[in-house]
């Protein structure tokens, strides 16, 4: 059933995307406005430990961290009231509220699961949009018990078209008009490269639609392990003009049979950190995320090296 509201054509979406992957192609720092030279191109941003009970501390906390970027601070229990003074502290501080985080499995083999994900997903959804996040994210979910794990089912044709239709069902029902339903990418299930993520887009044909990438997450073999700058700006080539928000870690090959893979701090494993920001720094004001540390002083060291390499190839975070 088709979104009431105008939503992309296939034929549009084409078009779009060959003029995006030209216009990225041939974008560089030096040819940017001078306006946006002055400024930092990049927006780094993570999570706080310190306590915060007010607007005014959390603009604090992420100046102490040097954060222009944010997950959203508040839940979706919160009133408008609080959402709004949030909201208007952070365009103060210009400080972009990053993404909202629905993570559930909405395509669960169990009912009962997938219901409650699906409310999750609509319920976060409507914060986004209250708040003015970049997006709501989510993974699209797996076949399997485990919330994000893998599965035989989950590269079938018919759990293609169940995230296609979850996902229009999701954006249909909440209407969102300022923010952006986004999946991220994913190892074992779609989308799982730039292509599949294309078709997804295509198929689900909502204009609240978008991308989150985290290119940790696509490298799943030695060949994209040793390729990942090549495929972090595939992603980029294909999908930049749409992507919302991506997450910074990285990965590191083991020496061991088989195959293993293991997420590791920004700077400690194998991931073109240099080309994944000069490729972020093509589409200005979009946030780089840090996740999945176990404390402040990891998150101190993860940012010091993102930084480091920014300042080596010429870009800054400010």
């Amino acid at each position: 059933m088709m979104n009431n509201r105008k939503s992309v054509s296939r034929r549009y979406f084409m078009k779009q995307s060959l003029v995006g992957a030209a216009l990225l192609a041939s974008a560089s720092a030096s040819e940017l406005p001078a306006a946006q030279k002055k400024d930092p191109l990049l927006r780094l941003g993570g999570p706080t430990f310190e306590k915060y009970d007010n607007p005014d501390s959390w603009v604090q906390a992420m100046k102490k961290l040097g954060y222009r970027a944010a997950y959203c601070p508040v839940g979706a229990d919160a009133t408008d009231d609080v959402v709004s003074a949030y909201a208007a502290a952070a365009k103060k501080a210009d400080i972009i509220i990053a993404e909202v985080g629905a993570w559930s499995n909405p395509i669960s083999p169990d009912e009962k699961t997938r219901r409650e994900a699906l409310a999750k997903c609509r319920s976060q959804l409507a914060l986004a949009d209250r708040i003015g996040a970049n997006c709501c994210v989510n993974i699209s979910g797996s076949r399997s018990e485990r919330w994000d794990g893998p599965s035989s089912g989950n590269f079938t044709e018919e759990t293609f078209d169940m995230i296609v239709e979850t996902t229009r069902g999701i954006i249909d029902d909440v209407k969102p008009t300022r923010t952006y339903f986004t999946l991220e990418t994913m190892p074992w299930a779609y989308p799982d490269s730039p292509d599949s993520y294309l078709r997804l887009f295509k198929a689900i044909d909502r204009k609240r639609f978008a991308v989150h990438l985290d290119p940790v997450n696509l490298v799943c073999s030695p060949q994209r392990y040793f390729g990942n700058g090549k495929l972090i700006r595939e992603c980029f080539r294909k999908l930049g003009l749409y992507i919302k928000s991506c997450h910074a870690k990285d990965i590191l090959l083991q020496k061991k049979l088989t195959t293993h893979l293991d997420e590791i701090r920004p700077g400690l494993g194998g991931l073109d950190y240099a080309a994944f920001l000069k490729e972020l720094s093509k589409i200005p004001d979009t946030p780089l995320m840090l996740e999945h540390l176990p404390n402040a002083n990891e998150y101190e060291l993860a940012a010091e090296h993102i930084r480091g390499v920014a300042k080596n190839i010429g870009l800054s975070f400010g």
